[in-house]
Order: C-alpha cells, then sequence, then structure tokens
C-alpha cells in the first residue's frame, strides 16, 4: 500500500501505489492543479466567460495526458498553452477577416486567460540582442544561413518568444 498525506486538499501519493494511475505530484504538475482551482473560483463567482475558456484551457491539457498516458510535467503542459495560444491567434484573425467580430472578442479573451498561465514573453530589443550574439557566434553571414541561427535561437528562448518575430528578426539582421 502506498502511503498518503492530504495537502492543501488534494492527496497526494508519497509512493508509487499500484493501483494509482496519475498520482500527483504538486511541484512538477501544478498548472492543470491551478487552472482547476480557478475553475472552482470562477464557477463560485458565476464568471460564464471565465468558465468556459478555463473549460477549454483544462480540456487541451487533459486531452494531452491521456494521450500520453501520464501527467504532463510542467515543461509540457507550458508548449501545450504556447500551441493553444497560436491557435487562438489565428482563429482572431481569421474572425476578424471574416467579420465575426463577436467570435474574435471571445477567443480575445479565451487568449487573455491563456497568458496568465504562459511565461513573460521577451520583449524585441532582448529577442533582438540574442539574434545578434547567436548571429555572430554561428558566422552567419546572409539569409542562406538562417537554420544555422534559428536553432540554437529558439532552444534558447524556448517559450519566451513567438517564432515569428525571431525569424523576422533573424531576417533582418542577416539582411543589414
Amino acid at each position: 500500500m502506498g502511503k498518503y498525506k492530504n495537502t492543501l486538499n488534494y492527496t497526494i501519493v508519497v509512493d508509487n501505489h499500484p493501483t494509482c494511475k496519475f498520482p500527483l505530484h504538486p511541484s512538477r504538475y501544478f498548472m492543470l492543479e491551478t487552472l482547476q482551482n480557478e475553475l472552482k473560483d470562477a464557477m463560485r463567482s458565476g464568471d460564464k466567460a471565465t468558465l468556459t475558456g478555463l473549460r477549454n484551457i483544462i480540456g487541451k491539457l487533459k486531452a494531452a495526458q491521456i494521450d500520453k498516458g501520464e501527467n504532463l510535467t510542467e515543461e509540457e503542459s507550458q508548449k501545450i498553452l504556447l500551441s493553444a495560444g497560436k491557435q487562438l491567434k489565428e482563429s482572431i484573425h481569421q474572425y476578424e477577416t471574416g467579420g465575426r467580430n463577436d467570435l474574435a472578442d471571445q477567443e480575445k479573451f479565451e487568449l487573455s486567460l491563456l497568458e496568465k498561465f504562459l511565461p513573460e514573453q521577451m520583449s524585441e530589443d532582448k529577442i533582438r540582442e540574442v539574434v545578434k550574439m547567436a548571429i555572430q557566434t554561428s558566422g552567419a553571414e546572409s539569409a542562406k544561413d538562417m537554420g544555422k541561427v534559428m536553432g540554437p535561437i529558439m532552444k534558447e528562448l524556448s517559450g519566451q518568444a513567438d517564432g515569428k518575430l525571431v525569424q523576422k528578426l533573424v531576417l533582418e539582421e542577416l539582411n543589414s
């Protein structure tokens, strides 16, 4: 039998129990727990828009967790939320192009909820500094050498910068 300890209204499996498929380890799986607590708060306050947005976000994380067959780590959760953020931005653009501002506003609200749980994005100036350093280090001279620069930059800035912005800045620096 596993040893259990009750902490902050949830049970932590101290050692692996053979019948427990998804033991909670709050130091590694904090994202989903935080979102579920936010969902409970939204239910209590009766905020339907927040409730819907959080349910969508939690649904994406739980779907990925089921596909994986075990709990998601914090890094995996952030990658999923970053991907969801990109999808929401694309949806907003599509809805605005199609004249559906009501749907675009819903997506913008969900994006604002999602951004609370993502790491803060770097400023364009800081990204430009990283790009300049990567170009110097790799010895890239033209746009043909872009692959040499993009890989290391995206590894370094993982989750902190939008890939399209980084690509744009790399091209600007290589063409200048």
